[in-house]
């Protein structure tokens, strides 16, 4: 929709926990998949449910370095002869003898008729012969086949992210390959004729364009594919023909700078051409300009040009949005109270998201700290932090000694 009328000129500031509701329900998740190794499967949505079509483990084993014997051959304890050994990957393929035991290491298999294995420690080796101390029930020490899962198991459901943890168990399965939903292509640029690339000269006036880093990390943490349309001068026909291209290409257009209410911050005045665009002028700080709405069929957010609030406003508006199209499950931010260590001035009226150093006091308690400086165009307060320290939108001053609402970072911002 063009707009009409500019909710920019809204009196009352949209509070960022409203924000992000009304941003979500703009986004419809990619449903088209493909099949990805399983090497490259990190990160990814998984696009079908994956069931065990083995029994896991698929053999009785060891869970300990010892003995494997029979159990009613020990009620007591007792000396049995050694009559083989059964390493991982090596089993023993002989046949129970009464009497005997297996010399057996962790994780190989326990030979049939055996169904005890006691450590090495409870052991006296003399030879051939070893006396151990009985085990007090049958099976002790033993991962039975099918323990932990029956072939036809539904081991992973559709929409589950693949960790380290799902990447072991896949491997467990024996799967080399699976199919993902694939990954959101997000284009981005820079506006602004100030800004420089790095490695040349600066003249005055200018200054390097470090948003481009900053954001193109924290994309890359999220797990997208990333199309780099470089810096765009202050000119309409250019952010024109920017907007155009990178909607042609990405699910997902992304910008820094621009989105402001100066007289060369054409941003705006593009989109309400271009595309169905939603401005906000949010009640946060930093990152009180945003924008959002759509270019043809692509996402659109213009996030602010300093750059602590591009981050700010990528990590607390931007990712939600990228974790949902990309098929995510939704996920609850987590906050702390912590004792705050020095005062902080604030005046009412907006959310702020001051940087901060969370740490565990002499006392076992939670205590937080300022990195300095909020300037938000000192990134400094970004590379000294490990949290949010969020001070309500009416909140005033606070002083040292009172409890304050902490987000320690995910590791997408780290």
């Amino acid at each position: 929709m063009s707009m009409s009328q500019d909710p920019c000129a809204r009196p009352q500031l949209l509070h960022p926990d409203e924000a992000v509701p009304m941003l979500l329900q703009q986004i419809i998740p990619l449903y088209e998949t493909e099949t990805v190794p399983l090497s490259e499967a990190l990160g990814r949505i998984l696009a079908e449910d994956l069931c065990s079509s083995i029994e896991l483990p698929p053999f009785n084993n060891s869970g300990m370095d010892g003995y494997a014997y029979r159990f009613a051959d020990l009620p007591g304890k007792g000396t049995l002869t050694v009559i083989g050994k059964s390493f991982a990957g090596h089993p023993y393929h002989g046949e129970y003898r009464p009497g005997s035991c297996i010399r057996i290491m962790t994780g190989a298999t326990v030979p049939e008729g055996y169904d005890t294995v006691q450590m090495q420690e409870y052991a006296t080796v003399d030879g051939t012969q070893v006396t151990l101390e009985p085990c007090s029930e049958q099976w002790e020490n033993v991962r039975l086949r099918g323990g932990e899962m029956a072939a036809g198991t539904k081991v992973l459901t559709s929409g589950t992210e693949i960790r380290a943890a799902e990447m072991g168990i896949i491997a467990t399965l024996g799967i080399s390959h699976l199919r993902a939903y694939r990954r959101a292509r997000v284009a981005f640029f820079s506006t602004g004729d100030e800004l420089r690339p790095i490695g040349s000269e600066l003249a005055p006036g200018q200054i390097y364009d470090s948003n481009r880093y900053s954001i193109k990390a924290l994309l890359m943490k999220a797990g997208v594919e990333w199309i780099d349309l470089g810096v765009i001068k202050d000119d309409p026909e250019a952010i024109r023909q920017a907007f155009r291209e990178a909607a042609a290409k990405a699910d997902m257009v992304l910008t820094s700078g621009g989105v402001s209410v100066g007289d060369a911050d054409f941003t705006k005045q593009v989109l309400d051409e271009e595309g169905k665009i939603t401005f906000w002028k949010l009640a946060m700080k930093p990152g009180k300009p945003f924008a959002m709405g759509k270019i043809g069929d692509a996402v659109f957010c213009g996030l602010p040009g300093n750059p602590v609030s591009s981050m700010v406003t990528f990590y607390k508006l931007v990712l939600p949005l990228l974790r949902k199209l990309q098929g995510h499950k939704p996920a609850s931010t987590l906050q702390l109270q912590a004792v705050l260590t020095s005062a902080i001035r604030k005046k009412p009226g907006r959310v702020e998201f001051q940087r901060g150093i969370l740490s565990q006091g002499s006392d076992g308690k939670l205590q937080v700290c300022t990195t300095g400086s909020q300037d938000s165009s000192q990134l400094s307060s970004m590379h000294l932090a490990n949290c949010f320290i969020v001070l309500a939108q009416q909140q005033g001053n606070t002083q040292a000694g009172e409890l304050v609402t902490v987000e320690p970072f995910n590791p997408v911002l780290c």
